[in-house]
């Protein structure tokens, strides 16, 4: 029987929900591009709960159990002492999210002599070593498009967002003020603005498709262009290169997998391509950007604000400067961990552990790494390497 080690983020800090705002969630029949949603033989949680804390467990305990499996389920992830450190010797799956990341280095798949799959319950792998996985033959797999539309929206919310200054704004009414000229000192139409995407996939493709009723300017650059057909019904412009297409824009938005290739490619030289006052909204992967960088140009006037829910590490230590810093709109990670999106990161999951269990192919959507190579949507979306490096500092978190 296989050990289970499943990291999911802590319960509210007011205990486990008892009732919802909502009774139900709106139903979806599919996904933009013609993939299903995700298709396990059952669930066992309601969906519209809180499925991603600890005690939510994805809803997967009653299936791993009753195949006589064990499922160890904690939040402890960062430092030796770690409950995550304690179960990986004899684990044969992990488990967790790209939101509370256990970030499986080298080291760790060292460790775990018995690990044969990393699942992400959610979208996006890099807090993963993909060159270990692919040396020491792991499976890594993700529920790819569970989430991102959940994403996309959250785009178009810090877009606007920033540029119209809501969230100063509401903090006047919060302190009892009506500011008028303080809220709108920095306050701007998005309407007839320049706005471009770093790649066009997914999430990035469904965040152009939403702006374009605001009457924007839409710009995009990938490595895979898009059809003719899509690029005229949108009035995209394409840009072979993202650094060409910076200065054109007035809102750049990061929709890319981490990797090599992509690690720091916001830095010091490369925002000197941006226009004087854009802005950047992030909620790809944190450390697509230079952290230092991001902070000097927002204190320089080179940007005019930054948003993501995207940090590095995470969860981010306490004195963090993007928590500090000026003109900023940063969550912790939530655009991708709606309880709408949950249902169908845990029914994915689920379904890759059935498939797993039963000796079944998993889908190529939701591969990564398999058989020693990139593999399935892992081959058009990643390059072999690792983007760990730097992680421990997440153990600062709970500390400073």
């Amino acid at each position: 029987m296989a050990k289970i080690v499943l990291v999911l983020y802590d319960d509210p800090v007011d205990g486990y929900p008892k009732t919802y705002a909502r009774d139900d969630l709106p139903r979806i029949d599919g996904y933009a591009d013609g993939q299903t949603l995700p298709t396990p033989k059952a669930i066992d949680f309601k969906p519209g709960t809180l499925l991603g804390s600890v005690s939510g467990e994805l809803g997967l305990r009653k299936y791993l159990e009753s195949l006589g499996h064990t499922l160890v389920v904690t939040a402890s992830k960062d430092g030796p002492d770690s409950v995550l450190e304690r179960e990986l010797h004899d684990a044969e799956i992990v488990i967790s999210q790209p939101f509370w990341p256990a970030y499986m280095t080298a080291e760790r798949i060292a460790k775990a002599k018995k690990l044969k799959m990393i699942v992400t319950a959610g979208i996006g792998s890099d807090h993963t070593d993909l060159q270990a996985a692919i040396d020491n033959n792991i499976t890594v797999a993700e529920v790819t498009f569970c989430n991102s539309i959940s994403v996309a929206e959250h785009v178009v919310m810090m877009i606007i967002s920033l540029v119209r200054n809501y969230i100063p704004s509401y903090q006047w009414v919060v302190k009892g003020g009506w500011n008028i000229a303080d809220c709108v000192a920095r306050s701007y139409d998005v309407e007839g603005m320049h706005i471009g995407t770093v790649a066009a996939g997914r999430i990035g493709l469904a965040v152009l498709r939403r702006l374009k009723p605001f009457g924007v300017h839409l710009h995009y650059n990938d490595r895979h262009r898009l059809p003719e057909s899509v690029e005229k019904e949108l009035g995209l412009t394409w840009h072979a290169k993202r650094e060409d297409m910076y200065g054109a824009c007035d809102v750049v938005t990061l929709n890319c997998p981490l990797h090599p290739e992509t690690e720091h490619m916001i830095n010091d030289e490369t925002l000197k391509l941006f226009k004087r006052g854009a802005y950047i909204v992030n909620t790809a992967r944190g450390k697509l950007c230079d952290r230092d960088a991001i902070v000097r140009a927002l204190e320089s006037g080179q940007l005019a604000g930054y948003a993501g829910d995207v940090w590095f590490p995470q969860p981010a230590p306490g004195n963090h400067p993007w928590r500090t810093m000026p003109h900023h709109g940063m969550t912790p990670h939530i655009s991708g961990t709606s309880l709408s999106a949950q249902s169908r990161y845990a029914a994915g999951t689920r379904e890759i552990l059935e498939c797993y269990f039963e000796d079944r192919p998993i889908r190529d959507e939701y591969l990564i790494v398999q058989g020693g190579a990139l593999a399935g949507v892992g081959a058009h979306s990643y390059s072999k390497g690792n983007a760990t490096g730097g992680s421990e500092e997440a153990a600062k978190y709970k500390t400073i």
